[in-house]
């Protein structure tokens, strides 16, 4: 398995290590005990898994007292997977990172907790699986507009299909402290 940094410290892009050969390819997409010596240690507890065609996007979505990390991947298409640090007094709060994961590299994104989490179908057809460390709770259901001004994310579309709630989500300056998570250092 290669572990990658990326622009924001704790979100990780992985890359497990395919077998191929004239049969096909294996691979081991998560073991507990090898994600443990990279630092991720939080269980998991709930697997999606998101099917969307070309030009979706979904998010940016958090949860807040039921904080959820996420180990993301996709097994058909691509998508650009963007992760948001939006917890407050963190000094990466309201910048994002972005990784391309597609069925292609097998890669993943592990997003922790207390960050926003949204992506956009770039091929055709993309599924999207992806593990959580918290049940989803609809109550407790967070987001931010995807094309916020002040984030610059550039997404690679102008026009995405976005859903009407996800439409609807305020811009990270307009939401209400109360309602983000707080940065605990260490």
């Amino acid at each position: 398995m290669q572990l990658l940094e990326t622009a924001l410290a704790g979100v990780l892009e992985l890359r497990p290590e395919v077998y191929r050969d004239a049969r096909g390819s294996f691979q081991e997409t998560y073991n507990a005990a090898k994600y443990i010596q990279f630092g991720i240690t939080c269980p998991f507890v709930q697997d999606n898994h998101s099917h969307s065609q070309k030009n979706i996007l979904r998010g940016l979505h958090y949860q807040l007292v039921h904080a959820q990390a996420k180990l993301c991947r996709v097994v058909e298409g691509e998508v650009l997977d963007v992760a948001v640090d939006v917890r407050l007094g963190s000094p990466q709060f309201g910048k994002w990172t972005s990784v391309l994961l597609s069925a292609r590299a097998q890669n993943q994104i592990y997003i922790p907790a207390g960050f926003a989490h949204g992506f956009l179908t770039l091929t055709d057809s993309a599924q999207f699986l992806y593990k959580c460390s918290d049940f989803y709770d609809p109550t407790d259901e967070h987001g931010i507009l995807w094309n916020d001004p002040d984030l610059q994310i550039p997404w690679k579309v102008d026009a995405p299909i976005v859903s009407e709630k996800d439409a609807k989500l305020p811009i990270l300056s307009q939401i209400p402290r109360e309602f983000l998570p707080e940065y605990f250092p260490g």
